[in-house]
């Protein structure tokens, strides 16, 4: 049965619910079983573990502000057999344990010929639009997805972060799950009962024929809005979620482009080298004989976040973008 709880209380659901199951999984980051001082802060900085240090007495853990040492213990933890969570509370402040996620948990598989278990999940804040300025609002799970052994999710919605959660903490290997700022308190219809979304299969989020629409994250919604203004000056735009950008769904996206001859790619993280370049770069090499018209990015300028309200806005993709940009690739004329 589903009811309509938002994005927070989904992530919620889903860490009670694996922690009701499976006593392996633990919860651990800054401020999760309260803050330094007093309790306000219980359940993390945006209060996406509030009642589970209560519910799960010792299996939910509040750590010193040290990403390194606690991550470190997730990734350690791991291996011997828990399931931990291990809550990184800005993406922005992967510098500090990087070694710890992209030079050991990554590689454990590979390195122990297949052998080794490590399933961690780090769970993660990224995005613009909340005014947290240049060092709390990248988008940086482009560099995760750059490295070989790591899962990366980026769920779109209450019902993706629900069902997405649940498979990150049940997969064996290490995965970063990145949670946009901005959609915490959007809400949408999810089912009471656990359920698992897999990894590398992406989600149709409407169907048309005329150009192809793939978004990440917060950005699904903008390209849906933008889908839904673009129907009624007559173009149909298919709007791909990809859910997880390693493993990726290119088939999805490929067989999508070749139905349409048209690409838009819409992506929040810095322009070069990012999920929309790779995107683009994969389509050009695969279905390059589909396409109609040059394939039209739509991302944020190169530059750092902006923290002046007018230029964070001026900064961030929305509809009326990319709506222009699927207009230039169906109108194109060669």
């Amino acid at each position: 049965m589903a009811r309509t709880i938002s994005y927070r209380e989904a992530i919620t659901e889903a860490l009670t619910q694996e922690m009701i199951r499976d006593e392996s999984v633990i919860v651990m980051g800054e401020d999760n079983a309260g803050g330094v001082n007093d309790d306000d802060t219980r359940g993390g900085i945006l209060g996406a573990t509030r009642g589970l240090v209560d519910r799960f007495p010792g299996r939910v853990l509040t750590t010193p502000i040290s990403e390194s040492a606690f991550v470190g213990a997730a990734i350690g933890a791991a291996t011997r057999g828990q399931r931990p969570v291990a809550e990184l509370v800005f993406i922005d402040f992967m510098g500090v344990c990087f070694d710890q996620i992209f030079n050991q948990a990554a590689k454990f598989r590979y390195m122990f010929g297949g052998n080794a278990r490590t399933p961690v999940v780090i769970r993660t804040m990224y995005g613009a639009g909340l005014r947290a300025a240049a060092q709390h609002s990248q988008c940086l799970y482009p560099i995760f997805t750059h490295i070989p052994g790591l899962k990366v999710v980026v769920p779109s919605s209450p019902y993706e972060a629900k069902g997405l959660l649940i498979q990150s903490i049940r997969d064996d290997d290490p995965v970063v799950f990145c949670e946009h700022k901005a959609l915490y308190d959007t809400s949408g219809e999810v089912p009471e009962d656990s359920y698992t979304i897999p990894f590398g299969q992406a989600n149709v989020v409407r169907d048309g024929d005329d150009v192809t629409i793939v978004a990440i994250g917060r950005m699904v919604a903008m390209a849906r809005q933008a889908a839904d203004e673009l129907a009624a000056t007559g173009i149909e735009a298919e709007v791909i979620d990809p859910r997880t950008t390693s493993p990726l769904d290119t088939r999805t996206i490929l067989e999508s482009v070749e139905n349409t001859g048209r690409l838009v790619v819409v992506d929040e993280a810095s322009p070069r080298c990012n999920l929309a370049t790779d995107i683009s770069a994969l389509v050009a090499k695969e279905a390059f004989g589909s396409l109609r018209a040059p394939i039209e990015m739509v991302t944020p300028p190169h530059t750092p976040v902006p923290f002046s309200d007018a230029l964070e806005d001026l900064y961030i993709p929305d509809a009326q973008k990319v709506l222009n940009a699927a207009k230039a690739v169906v109108d194109y004329k060669r």
